[in-house]
């Protein structure tokens, strides 16, 4: 060092202007989160939004400065009035989705929200109006109806699942290095 105390050290108060400055001007990513949820029959909780064309994970977008885990967990309360512990989620897949349409990238979380007993089922409620139904569907149906992308990431959630690994996607294609 040439003998001048660094900033940080000198002034703390400047140094965490200097951090917000940068903080301020980097890029913000969107973040969503996505549950996979299943009856005690194997199928996949689907849900219709009625904002756009196709079904969909229940989930949704992160707030800001919210984990990705407790916002899955948030949107499951919201949508379908389903409380799930937070620590019971289990990361499957992340994938980097880039930039398409009006939208910057993203990254997309799938969680593992596990398997509901006939009671939890039986207590599921639309309470969004952002939703229009909910189903749970065979492997086959969900396919079906969800777009393309959105099947891919949920592919490999199902993959990653059943391995006890996490996939890491970029546009829904396993990554390799």
């Amino acid at each position: 060092m040439n003998g001048v105390e660094p900033l940080y050290r000198r002034d703390p108060d400047a140094w965490n202007r200097y951090l917000a400055e940068g903080n301020a001007s980097q890029p913000r990513k969107r973040v969503g989160a996505d549950a996979l949820v299943f009856d005690q029959d194997g199928r996949i909780l689907l849900v219709d939004p009625n904002y756009k064309p196709d079904w969909d994970l229940p989930g949704g977008m992160v707030e800001a400065n919210e984990p990705p885990p407790a916002a899955v967990a948030r949107e499951l309360v919201e949508e379908l009035g389903l409380s799930l512990r937070v620590d019971t989620l289990r990361v499957l897949c992340l994938d980097w989705v880039s930039p398409h349409g009006p939208w910057d990238d993203s990254l997309m979380f799938v969680f593992d929200a596990g398997t509901l007993g006939p009671d939890q089922v039986a207590a599921l409620r639309i309470g969004d109006h952002e939703l229009s139904a909910f189903e749970f569907c065979s492997t086959g149906e969900a396919q079906s109806r969800l777009r393309p992308r959105m099947w891919l990431r949920v592919r490999a959630a199902l993959d990653a699942r059943e391995a006890r690994q996490i996939a890491y996607l970029q546009d829904g294609q396993p990554f390799t290095s």
